[in-house]
């Protein structure tokens, strides 16, 4: 991997938990780095701290205005903003629509913006914040769940099409990190995702790590790979194991 200083990045939803992670380890390697955050004061105050740039708002449309904050050229963007919403089918149409925007949407209208530049001068590097529910599933969301699905489909995409063309293409699968997101997943992020969480910062190093062999899937947690290999090769047991989480969850929720 080419060094990241004096590149062009953009992190989203980079206001705190792993996105901030990122600018600040992106900045510690000298890239000058936009914050992006739905928050203004919370991508302010990383922006601040890191020697950023904030540019507040939906992820989806940041681009125009991180490229004129980084002088006309984005070298590396890191599609970060995520949410996750809670239900299955009977959640309402809005929490379905939602996920799909932030979780699958913001990351193509991105991709559209920077591929023309990146084409041209034939580098670019797309780094997708996509979650282990990318890979397998979680229990208790299906919005998240099937966007995140959605977002590895569109990144395994990018790097099929584009990766002769000097386009550098990352899916980044944690499980649990200890960020807001995690403490709002309730009793099921206690009993799936809190055991073993790691912090934001580790994630970050992964990504590094990651950028630097050139791996399109990031697994900050190893064990998720041996749970995707499971998946393909074993489903129905696999099934049978996540639906005995589901089982137990439901048991400690009443």
């Amino acid at each position: 991997m080419e060094t990241v200083h004096g590149k062009g990045v953009v992190v989203t939803g980079a206001g705190g938990g792993i996105g901030a992670a990122l600018a600040r380890r992106f900045a510690a390697e000298g890239a000058r780095v936009v914050v992006n955050d739905i928050d203004a004061a919370k991508a302010a105050a990383v922006a601040d701290e890191i020697g950023g740039t904030a540019v507040p708002g939906d992820a989806s449309g940041v681009v125009p205005a991180a490229r004129e904050a980084l002088g006309g050229t984005v070298d590396i963007y890191c599609a970060n903003a995520g949410i996750a919403p809670t239900g299955g089918p009977e959640a309402l149409e809005e929490v379905w629509a939602g996920a799909w925007d932030v979780n699958v949407m913001a990351h193509v209208r991105a991709a559209r913006e920077l591929l023309p530049d990146w084409l041209e001068r034939g580098e670019g590097r797309f780094i997708a914040t996509v979650s282990a529910a990318g890979l397998l599933t979680m229990v208790g969301s299906a919005p998240y769940s099937v966007s995140k699905h959605a977002a590895l489909a569109f990144a395994e995409w990018l790097s099929a099409t584009y990766r002769h063309r000097g386009v550098r293409v990352h899916a980044v699968c944690p499980q649990g990190v200890r960020t807001d997101m995690l403490r709002s997943t309730g009793p099921t992020g206690d009993l799936v995702l809190a055991p073993t969480a790691i912090e934001p910062e580790e994630v970050a190093e992964a990504v590094f790590a990651g950028m630097a062999a050139e791996r399109f899937l990031i697994l900050p947690h190893p064990e998720v790979g041996r749970f995707y290999a499971a998946r393909a090769t074993e489903t129905d047991r696999w099934l049978e194991k996540m639906n005995h989480i589901q089982r137990r969850l439901e048991e400690t929720t009443g």
